[in-house]
């Protein structure tokens, strides 16, 4: 499950990250040992840093984006660099060649299958809605298997 641990340079631990292609924010701020709000901060310091989901707010990670902030990490903890003294480092040691072009899209890293099994549900959940909003019986028979009599314990005292 978990791939060898990858060591960053300037940081003083190893880090053991799981062999996925991406990451939950909340995945992230647990690997990395950080909360949530930093790691929201540091995306405003460096844009590229993580994917937006598309029809979504939310962010996903890539396993570069990972050893990015874990890099940044080390840069701020270890070395005691400001944000902006670590952006500048970190885009001085990007090679010549490399450029945000270059980062695979959150559609690519899924796949094309699962998309559209994803849009067939979100359809599908909003007809239901629709259909609910207007109050109307549904076409296709639904069902309906008779309430559970729950009973109450007794408290023992």
């Amino acid at each position: 499950m978990y791939t060898e641990a990858v060591q960053i340079p300037a940081m003083a631990t190893e880090v053991k990250i799981p062999d996925r292609a991406v990451f939950k924010s909340a995945e992230v701020c647990t690997i990395a040992e950080l909360q949530p709000y930093v790691l929201r901060s540091w995306e405003s310091e460096f844009p590229d840093l993580g994917v937006q989901r598309k029809g979504s707010r939310a962010r996903v990670y890539r396993r570069g984006d990972l050893e990015q902030v874990l890099r940044i990490k080390a840069l701020i903890l270890d070395e005691g660099l400001t944000l902006g003294a670590a952006r500048r480092k970190l885009l001085n040691e990007r090679p010549d060649g490399e450029t945000a072009v270059e980062q695979q899209e959150f559609d690519d890293l899924i796949g094309a299958d699962t998309i559209t099994r994803l849009e067939g549900v979100k359809t599908g959940l909003k007809e239901l809605l629709a259909l609910l909003d207007s109050g109307r019986k549904p076409e296709t028979e639904v069902t309906e298997q008779p309430a559970r009599r729950v009973r109450k314990r007794e408290s023992k005292k």
